[in-house]
């Protein structure tokens, strides 16, 4: 009897020791498919055979241009809205405590304290790159989605603060958002 029960417990064991593999090979693949590495994000456009220090000036024109840019951004007026929605709102800052061990580097590969610009949320349920207002709150200003959440925050958008007393004073609030036309 006693070696019966053993032998029982054994293929137990072995039963829940081949579904948590299963489990985790699954979980990986599932965690490469979904959410690509932040390298993926940009597509940066230098030269394979150019030196460390063209390279790095070439990032720096790249960046300066895309602030630039920002500066000059066409009139919302032309935006059309895709659809609309009530959603709790929350803020952010770049904090390890809040964030990970790369605070600045958004889930997309974006570096908010470099940009500067309060004009970055995460979202789970909107694609990277999409394009949102809040009117009642920031009228016609528009914001880019470049981050993400806690997986249980389904339907949660996460607004990025420089400060976190900002942040914090943000608390939570229900407000509509606009998801504007790719």
């Amino acid at each position: 009897m006693l070696s019966l029960a053993s032998h029982e417990n054994r293929i137990f064991s072995l039963k829940f020791a081949k579904k948590l593999i299963i489990f985790l090979i699954f979980a990986v693949v599932f965690d490469f498919l979904l959410f690509p590495m932040p390298i993926l994000a940009e597509n940066m456009d230098i030269n394979a055979d150019a030196s460390e220090n063209d390279k790095e000036i070439t990032i720096k024109e790249k960046n300066n241009e895309n602030i630039e840019n920002y500066n000059k951004l066409p009139s919302n007026s032309d935006l059309k809205v895709a659809w609309t929605g009530n959603y709790a709102m929350t803020a952010y800052n770049s904090e390890v405590a809040q964030c990970d061990d790369s605070p600045c580097i958004t889930a997309n590969g974006f570096n908010v304290c470099e940009h500067g610009i309060e004009d970055t949320v995460a979202a789970n349920f909107l694609k990277f790159g999409t394009k949102i207002r809040i009117p009642e709150m920031f009228g016609d200003r528009i914001f880019i989605v470049r981050d993400r959440m806690n997986s249980r925050y389904t339907d949660r958008v996460d607004i990025w603060m420089k400060e976190k007393p900002s942040a914090i004073q943000f608390g939570v609030r229900y407000m509509k958002i606009e998801v504007l036309e790719p």
